[in-house]
């Protein structure tokens, strides 16, 4: 069963359609790579996923147990988190909260999964550190933990290496992939068509109001003129 389903998703903003009538599935073990240009409507599409807004038509189906909350989500790199005043645990651990409400006490249970989270990121060493401190690798290494605190199934991520040099975006590539190999669905939104080629299991393009669905090797070949299968 798909983790996600949009059936004839239209999603608007004013009135006027931002995406019209897509149609895509989220499997379990993907790792989907969402691409288009600026204005395409990415951003409007993770917002739907999320849960944070409604279509205008259609639908978006959450299948084999999943809800909303629990897809694990890291945003695009902010101004703010420069000087979020936390330390790299509390961080890691506020990811939790979506499992019990805002005003919740963390249980042991979520505390060693926060351990869990950080050592497998291979930032246990940082847990006392000032997120502020931090180099923007390193910060979004401890929002990917933070991210897969609150997820259940699946990621989701946008633009998560905007704004980092080259050896800090291939070292969070890697992590993505040794997540994905473990089992982690992950789902991209990325401005980073080669990297959509190298690891995506599958792309997603949007544009024009509609998708179009690729092999890595298909958007290969688009990349140099050629077309793409439209969704259904």
């Amino acid at each position: 069963m798909s983790l996600i389903a949009c059936d004839r998703l239209t999603l608007s903003y004013d009135g006027r359609p931002v995406l019209s009538e897509l149609s895509f599935a989220v499997e379990p073990g993907e790792y989907l790579i969402i691409v288009g240009e600026n204005g395409s409507g990415k951003s409007t599409l993770i917002k739907a996923l999320l849960g944070l807004k409604a279509p205008s038509a259609g639908q978006i189906v959450y299948g084999d147990g999943l809800k909303s909350r629990e897809i694990g989500y890291l945003p695009q790199r902010i101004e703010l988190q420069k000087d979020f005043p936390a330390s790299v645990r509390e961080v890691i651990l506020s990811g939790c909260l979506n499992r019990h409400g805002l005003f919740s006490r963390y249980s042991e249970a979520d505390r060693r999964d926060a351990a869990f989270q950080a050592e497998r990121l291979g930032i246990a060493g940082l847990k006392n550190r000032s997120f502020s401190e931090l180099s923007g690798g390193q910060q979004q290494r401890v929002l990917l933990a933070r991210a897969l605190c609150a997820a259940k199934k699946m990621i989701l991520l946008d633009e998560p290496a905007a704004g980092l040099d080259p050896e800090a975006t291939a070292e969070f590539y890697e992590i993505l992939k040794k997540l994905h190999r473990e089992g982690v669905t992950v789902v991209m939104v990325s401005h980073d068509l080669l990297a959509a080629v190298r690891y995506a299991s599958r792309i997603l393009r949007i544009g024009n109001g509609g998708c179009a669905s690729f092999s890595p090797e298909e958007f290969r070949k688009t990349l140099s003129g050629s077309e793409g299968r439209a969704c259904p």
